[in-house]
């Protein structure tokens, strides 16, 4: 793709753009009648949802199997076959749906219902699955591969697809991988009969808690909450160096609290953000991956944070109050090593900020809009006073329509603006329940891949087989730092940084292909046990994964977020899926800091107010160092030699060990007062730049 014009974008076409680039974005074209009947099934899951919120679950199985039931049918609806299909008339067809559409969606729906159908009985026949039992679950297995096909493409069916092979053909597996084999009955016993598999929790907290706040968001952005977070980090930040691009990384910042998807994100501030930054002299490709880098940020921001959050509460037993404050710094440090870079780039390129005329007012944004905040603080409060997700979700929905009204009534009066209310309720409930569809999907293929790890014991092997191969090398390593008069990193450290290192690498790898809530799940049952192997406390560990797995949306060759945000700035979109990985390179310190360093996360065992502070400060500084050193620009261009110091003091600032962050910080400084004292970051004369 190659470099454009920038576009001034219409609603439709950030729209187009979305779907471009997020699959699961991509609705097909149906007929009227195939629009009224999904719309309204649409608008009854919500409901649904929104009352069960408020006034009580179901049995989890009955209320996780209608959940996607209704979701698989719905997607059989709502995605053709191929996108080339998408606007065009089958030739066989009911009401402009082809006829092989209509029955793969009520299998999916009748294979779902099944198990919630039969489920006192299945106490007598979990392990002795009757015919009927295996054709229903291999029903459901088929048409939930093509559904999630269909949905986000194909690199999650074929992960799972792989995963039954290797339950299949255990015997014929090498060395290590080699297991005794399952025939398929018991495949499909444990997969579909079980709560081990895709009835599990990540089907479990997508039907429970996760589709509830993507309703929350779809109506918090409706009161006009998203506009207002641009609106408000404009008039705080765009006065600065840089000020566009700064406004970028706060405005992501403040939607990420109320949104999850980095794509939806990047469309939602992009189309301000990005010619704004252009137009002060930021490239377009700089531009662009600025956005991406700063809006997947928004799926480690409390109190939404996509699914993960959710998953989490589920996996290791906590409290969602507990997680969201363990969150809280690693999201700081994503926004803050996006931001570090920024001012650098911005300090090195002369780029200004807005003038006085250009920015709105703070005061005047709140005092217009402050009524849109209501929701969210209560959203908030309600979380950190100990309710239930699934009750504070509700209440916080539920004055989301208080709101809404309000803001129609006072606007259109009373008769319209109660109409209005309506149709935008429905509307709003309508958007939620189809951004859930494909998470949906995902989340139950994903029990398959839990499940077969769980019945063949491969997150284990892969364990044993990584820690293996990081003792080694920590072992050469150590041997050949012996020659220093003291002991710059223990054998424990190396081994646990080694570790680090793959599982870090097979996560970023992992999410190139599938969603991130898919990869955390995964990475979870196949490189947490790596981590716990290593003495790494379970919420930490989870947090690692996870943090890396964000990543991946801009980790080229698949980083869908810079791509979309290149469609925007009329950029090349492989160099800004470059940039953007290059921008969050700042940040990738980061989740080893708090593995070496737990107290970051605040709610760890050992947590201390001094261990904290030093943590925080090595964190701060180890990503000032590597920033300055990717961007080639301190207080003025930097020799090559400085930047290669820069790295290693941005490594050594990694481990807790106390000579090691000395060294680091040592250099630093040392880089720093040589600028300083050249005056280097005022003078053209500067040292040669790399």
């Amino acid at each position: 793709m190659t470099e454009t014009t920038p576009r001034h974008l219409s609603d439709a076409d950030l729209k187009a753009l979305e779907e471009e680039f997020d699959p699961e974005a991509r609705f097909r074209t149906v007929t009227r009648p195939v629009a009224i009947l999904s719309g309204t099934i649409l608008f009854l899951l919500s409901c649904y949802h929104f009352y069960t919120a408020g006034f009580g679950i179901p049995r989890a199985t009955t209320h996780r199997g209608l959940h996607m039931g209704v979701s698989l049918f719905l997607i059989y609806l709502s995605f053709s076959a191929f996108a080339s299909g998408r606007d065009k008339t089958p030739r066989f067809a009911i009401l402009g749906l082809p006829v092989l559409d209509w029955v793969l969606g009520i299998a999916a729906a009748v294979s779902s219902f099944y198990v919630p159908w039969i489920y006192d009985q299945l106490a007598f026949r979990v392990g002795n699955p009757l015919p009927i039992d295996v054709i229903m679950g291999t029903v459901l297995l088929i048409t939930l591969l093509e559904a999630v096909r269909r949905s986000m493409g194909w690199p999650l069916p074929v992960i799972a697809l792989l995963f039954i092979a290797y339950a299949y053909f255990g015997k014929s597996m090498p060395g290590i991988f080699v297991h005794p084999g399952a025939d398929w009955p018991t495949i499909i016993n444990h997969l579909y009969l079980t709560s081990q598999g895709i009835y599990g929790t990540a089907l479990g907290v997508i039907a429970t808690y996760v589709f509830h706040f993507v309703l929350f968001g779809v109506m918090a952005q409706r009161i006009g909450l998203g506009q207002l977070f641009i609106d408000l980090a404009t008039a705080l930040t765009g006065r600065f160096a840089g000020g566009p691009a700064k406004v970028s990384v706060v405005s992501s910042a403040l939607l990420g609290s109320i949104s999850g998807s980095s794509i939806a994100n990047t469309v939602t501030t992009g189309a301000l953000t990005i010619p704004a930054m252009i137009k002060i002299g930021f490239r377009k490709h700089f531009a662009a991956a600025v956005e991406a880098a700063s809006s997947t940020g928004g799926q480690i921001t409390p109190p939404v944070m996509g699914a993960v959050a959710f998953l989490m509460v589920e996996y290791l037993s906590l409290p969602l109050r507990t997680i969201l404050i363990a969150a809280i710094v690693p999201a700081f440090m994503h926004f803050f090593g996006v931001l570090v870079q920024v001012h650098l780039e911005a300090k090195r390129l002369g780029i200004r900020g807005l003038r006085q005329e250009e920015l709105p007012k703070a005061l005047k944004v709140l005092r217009e809009g402050w009524l849109s905040t209501i929701p969210l603080i209560l959203l908030v409060w309600m979380l950190m006073s100990g309710r239930t997700p699934f009750l504070s979700a509700f209440w916080a929905i539920a004055s989301c329509i208080a709101v809404y009204v309000i803001q129609r009534v006072m606007a259109s009066g009373l008769k319209d603006g109660l109409i209005e209310t309506a149709r935008g309720v429905f509307d709003g409930f309508v958007t939620g329940a189809r951004q859930s569809l494909s998470v949906t999907a995902a989340a139950a293929l994903v029990g398959v891949v839990i499940g077969v790890v769980t019945l063949t014991g491969v997150g284990f092997k892969v364990a044993f087989m990584v820690t293996s191969m990081a003792q080694q090398w920590a072992a050469s390593v150590y041997q050949a730092l012996s020659f220093l008069p003291f002991e710059l990193f223990s054998m424990h450290t190396l081994a646990l940084l080694f570790t680090l290192l793959l599982t870090a690498i097979v996560c970023v790898l992992m999410g190139c292909g599938i969603p991130t809530t898919a990869n955390y799940i995964i990475m979870v049952a196949v490189a947490a046990p790596v981590l716990g192997m290593m003495q790494v406390q379970p919420l930490v560990a989870h947090f690692f994964v996870f943090y890396y797995g964000v990543l991946a949306d801009v980790t080229p060759p698949v980083a869908l977020a810079a791509y979309a945000a290149s469609g925007i700035a009329g950029a090349n979109a492989f160099k800004a899926g470059n940039t953007a990985f290059r921008l969050s390179m700042g940040k990738a310190l980061v989740p080893f800091m708090f593995v070496f360093s737990p107290s970051l996360l605040l709610v760890t065992d050992g947590f201390t107010i001094q261990s904290f502070a030093l943590a925080f400060t090595g964190a701060v500084f180890g990503i000032v160092s590597l920033s300055a050193a990717i961007t080639n620009w301190l207080r003025g261009p930097l020799w090559v030699i400085e930047r290669i110091a820069l790295v290693f003091a941005a490594f050594l600032m990694i481990a807790p060990e106390l000579y090691s962050t000395l060294i680091g910080l040592a250099i630093l400084a040392a880089i720093a007062l040589r600028q300083t004292l050249a005056g280097s970051g005022n003078s053209p004369a500067a040292p040669a730049a790399a």
